[in-house]
């Protein structure tokens, strides 16, 4: 949030504690538009603030104005390859602190640029707080006489006057955002606060941003749209590398515990569990380099620049969007209903690739009946994450057993018996999925596409 001020505003009180310290941010500000907060305290330490963080990180000095290695690395996907320096705005800041001592914003009063004396503007950087505490903030900024800055443009889908060039521009920056935002943690090797990993969002970005170059082709200058699709392939490849054994990690354990009166064998599921973590490592290592490639920093340019639109791309969204997405539904309807319990299960993996480019392109339609049908086609798409990861760990659990000692007889049960309980989780999506599947094409949640 970002307010204007006069000469005489003065900080309320906002129960928080002052910041004494040198900011550090890119000539344009980069750092602060994303949220981010680098600073070299008084005593020479350094500190940074990553959004959706609840607490700092802090480095030992590195030298006056040398920013230590592994804080430079982690703000690599907002600077990219712009220099940081000080920043000589900065009149004043404070942290606005929760009863836990968790950070919830961090408020800077700018000064007049070269100055360094009269306000002029009022930044707020959510770190951890709820939408609660910055309304709080607000309206005590406003109260003391800030006024608040234009939020910026509606979604584009709710406005009547909406084009579908503007919707689809909202979309690529969705899923931009999603990688920006979770590199940081990624390169930190963190998980994030609810518990979900950067690397699985990061992935999820990519994936919906290479669906939806795909979906709404039509509207794209290919020159453009086609390299950027392909170095998005290369980057979920690094990484799907991580996210897949992260997914198996997961797995093993609730698999293992999954029935308490036949306990598998303890040492064998830790033997397992090891070889994997082994194997993550691995994948976490390359991942890092595509990350720290000069070709990942070109993308995050690309991906921030405005798509070249051609086409109908300013045509009302609702009159074009639906066309467009009618394509991913048409074949994932042909691959569902085909689907069978004989079918191999690459067959119903494919089945829920259809499903998630088919949800992703729904979930830019306007109008109510796209939102129903792409939550319709989601819970579908549960049904068939689950066979999936089940299947990929069933194969898992014999590879590495057998990889680890073929003569270990008590690795080779627990395998066994761990392959044995994913089949069954096989066999019980593949009996759920019809009735999930007859809930989507319901007649009152398809009929406005016919």
């Amino acid at each position: 949030m970002r307010f204007t001020v006069g000469d005489g505003f003065t900080l309320p009180d906002l129960a928080g504690r002052d910041v004494d310290a040198t900011f550090h941010d890119t000539p344009d500000g980069a750092l602060a538009r994303a949220g981010v907060s680098l600073r070299q305290n008084r005593d020479a330490t350094w500190t940074l603030l990553l959004p959706r963080r609840g607490r700092e990180l802090h480095r030992p000095a590195a030298g006056a104005g040398v920013v230590p290695p592994d804080l430079l690395d982690a703000v690599t996907a907002f600077r990219r390859d712009a220099g940081l320096g000080a920043v000589r705005t900065v009149r004043s800041a404070i942290h606005v602190s929760s009863a836990a001592g968790g950070v919830l914003a961090e408020i800077r009063v700018l000064s007049e640029r070269g100055t360094g004396r009269r306000p002029r503007r009022v930044e707020v950087l959510r770190v951890d707080g709820t939408s609660e505490d910055l309304a709080r903030i607000a309206t005590a900024l406003t109260a003391a006489g800030a006024v608040p800055d234009a939020d910026g443009a509606a979604d584009p889908r709710q406005e009547p006057g909406g084009t579908a060039g503007e919707v689809l521009t909202e979309a690529l920056r969705d899923g931009a955002g999603r990688i920006l935002r979770h590199d940081p943690f990624a390169r930190l090797r963190e998980t994030m606060p609810n518990g979900d990993t950067p690397v699985h969002q990061m992935r999820v970005g990519t994936r919906r941003l290479r669906s939806d170059l795909q979906t709404f082709q039509a509207l794209l200058d290919p020159a453009w749209s086609r390299p950027l699709r392909a170095e998005l392939g290369r980057l979920a490849g690094a990484l799907g590398g991580a996210r897949d054994i992260e997914v198996m990690r997961a797995r093993l354990h609730v698999t293992a515990g999954s029935d308490p009166l036949a306990p598998v064998d303890v040492e064998s599921v830790a033997r397992i569990d090891a070889a994997l973590a082994g194997r993550q490592e691995t994948a976490l290592s390359a991942l890092d380099e595509a990350l720290r490639s000069p070709r990942y920093v070109q993308l995050l340019d690309a991906l921030t620049r405005p798509p070249r639109l051609v086409g109908r791309h300013g045509a009302p969204a609702g009159r074009v969007l639906p066309g467009l997405a009618r394509k991913p539904w048409r074949q994932l309807v042909t691959g569902a209903d085909a689907l069978t319990p004989e079918l191999p299960d690459d067959d119903w993996h494919e089945v829920r690739k259809l499903a998630k480019r088919a949800r992703y392109a729904f979930s830019w339609v306007p109008g109510p009946e796209a939102a129903a049908l792409a939550k319709r086609i989601a819970k579908a798409q549960k049904v068939l994450g689950e066979h999936q990861d089940a299947a990929t760990a069933a194969d898992t659990w014999l590879f590495v057993a057998r990889f680890l000692d073929r003569r270990d007889h008590r690795l080779a049960v627990t395998a066994g018996r761990l392959f044995e309980r994913e089949r069954a989780a096989v066999t019980r999506a593949r009996a759920a999925f019809p009735a999930v599947w007859a809930a989507v094409c319901e007649e009152n949640t398809t009929a406005w596409l016919k």
